[in-house]
C-alpha cells in the first residue's frame, strides 16, 4: 500500500521574499512537492524554494477551485477562495483532501496549505 502524498499549496503577494514563503512553510508539516498558480510558478522566488527545499514544483490552474477559505480579494483577482489552498488540492487532483487549511506567514506575504492524497 501506497503512503499519501503531501502537497503544499503556496500563494503570495508581488514583492514576496523567500523568507516570507519559508515563513508560510515553516506553519505546515514538510511536504513531498510544492504547487501554485502557473503564473505564480513562474516567478524565480518561487523555482529558488523549491530548489532550496529540494522539491518538485507543480503548476496548476487554480480558478474555480472551492477551498474552505475565502478570500474576497483573491476570489475577484485569481476566480478561488485560496490560491494556497486550490493549488494544493489541484496538483492532487481527484480525492485531495486539505489536511491544513491556509496559514499566512508572519510578514502576511505569503501563504501555505496542505493537502493530501494518491500520487498524481
Amino acid at each position: 500500500m501506497e503512503l499519501a502524498v503531501k502537497v503544499a499549496g503556496l500563494g503570495l503577494r508581488a514583492g514576496a521574499s523567500l523568507g516570507s514563503l519559508l515563513g508560510a512553510l515553516e506553519l505546515l508539516e514538510r511536504p513531498d512537492a510544492l504547487a501554485t498558480s502557473h503564473g505564480r510558478a513562474r516567478l524565480p522566488v518561487i523555482a529558488e524554494l523549491a530548489r532550496i527545499l529540494g522539491l518538485p514544483l507543480i503548476a496548476v490552474d487554480v480558478a474555480g477551485i472551492e477551498t474552505p477559505t475565502r478570500s474576497a480579494r483573491v476570489l475577484a483577482l485569481c476566480a478561488t477562495g485560496s490560491v494556497a489552498e486550490a493549488a494544493a488540492v489541484a496538483a492532487l487532483g481527484r480525492g485531495a483532501r486539505i489536511t491544513c487549511p491556509r496559514v499566512i506567514s508572519p510578514d502576511r506575504m505569503a501563504s501555505a496549505a496542505l493537502a493530501e492524497g494518491d500520487p498524481p
